[in-house]
């Protein structure tokens, strides 16, 4: 999609229509504040539609202007190419939540949208300004939207931070990778992002679950295969070291909603166990056992990730997706390299 400067109306004169629509509505405002206080935001939306009218008489906008119905964005189109997305808020502050990262429902052809934001608590104010300038960050209810703040600084906007442009986010093939990877970026040690979704190589976000569960909760196949997937994500639950389970409870509880007490029982429960290896029995730890039990999960796992899964949960800058098992391999060797011919084993013979 292009985004064309020559539209006719053009842009400042679309810019100098919502700026008078919101000058006649504080001014209104000012004489009827009762009648504001009573309203909410899709009965905004009718007044907002009628200011635009009042003023688009006599110019290029008249008779252009739609309020959209249903779910759609922006609330007005005008001209073809613009739209007015009406906000409002009953208490002091001027932030609220926007739409969808992902702007599923945008009207189509629309180009540029104004965001008109009605305080309706006394004093009774009204701002507007370009969408884009006033969205400061991503917060997440069922899927990530961003946030608004009308008194945003252009050097605060969620895509200053990102160094990119509304624009060029919005019309990317996958904004909320995008969102995802800047937001990993900022996490400090111990942190994870609660939202970010099913990380098994999709590119969106899955709705899931709201509930919060115990681990213990769990089908014995639903644990057995959370056990698999955080074994081919997390080679340190190999390792030996006491914080090698940190990430991967952080990774239950982002991306399932799943909490334990005691993930060791998870991979080491009865300590050792053994393995026929060419017709040899050997002691090994238990959760080698595990992996050889769960070997198909964890190479399908493996196989089928997205490269920034892995890069993300390996640790490193890049995957060898020509290798992707043998360099599985080698990164759990690194934590632990008495495992690495047991795995080749496993992983070569089955």
């Amino acid at each position: 999609m292009i985004i064309t400067t020559n539209r006719r109306p053009g842009l400042p004169e679309f810019k100098m229509l919502v700026d008078n629509a919101t000058l006649e509505l504080n001014n209104d405002a000012s004489k009827r504040p009762a009648y504001y206080l009573k309203r909410n935001a899709q009965l905004l939306e009718d007044d907002v539609k009628n200011y635009l009218d009042i003023v688009a008489k006599g110019t290029n906008f008249e008779g252009t202007i739609e309020k959209v119905g249903g779910q759609r964005f922006p609330d007005i189109v005008a001209g073809k190419y613009y739209g007015i997305e009406v906000k409002s808020s009953k208490n002091e502050n001027w932030i609220t939540v926007g739409g969808s990262v992902n702007e599923s429902t945008r009207v189509g052809n629309i180009e540029r949208i104004f965001l008109l934001f009605g305080k309706l608590t006394p004093p009774i104010e009204f701002r507007s300004r370009p969408y884009e300038e006033c969205l400061s960050d991503v917060v997440v209810t069922h899927y990530p939207r961003y946030k608004i703040d009308m008194k945003l600084d252009d050097s605060q906007t969620i895509f200053a931070k990102m160094k990119t442009t509304y624009d060029d986010l919005r019309l990317s093939e996958d904004p909320v990778g995008k969102i995802i990877d800047y937001y990993k970026s900022q996490l400090d040690e111990g942190e994870s992002l609660w939202w970010a979704g099913k990380e098994t190589g999709k590119k969106h976000i899955d709705p899931y679950s709201m509930k919060i569960r115990l681990l213990k909760t769990l089908s014995p196949d639903e644990r057995n295969k959370l056990r698999a997937e955080g074994l081919a994500f997390f080679p340190e639950l190999l390792g030996n070291s006491n914080e090698k389970y940190e990430r991967f409870s952080l990774w239950l509880a982002a991306n399932y909603g799943v909490i334990s007490s005691s993930l060791r029982d998870m991979f080491s429960a009865g300590g050792q166990g053994i393995l026929d290896i060419n017709g040899t029995n050997i002691r090994v730890p238990r959760v080698i056992v595990n992996i050889n039990e769960d070997r198909d999960i964890i190479k399908q796992t493996i196989l089928n990730a997205d490269d920034r899964i892995l890069r993300g949960t390996w640790n490193v800058e890049k995957v060898n997706n020509d290798r992707r098992m043998e360099q599985w391999m080698e990164i759990c060797a690194a934590y632990n390299d008495e495992h690495f011919f047991v795995l080749k084993y496993i992983f070569d013979e089955k």
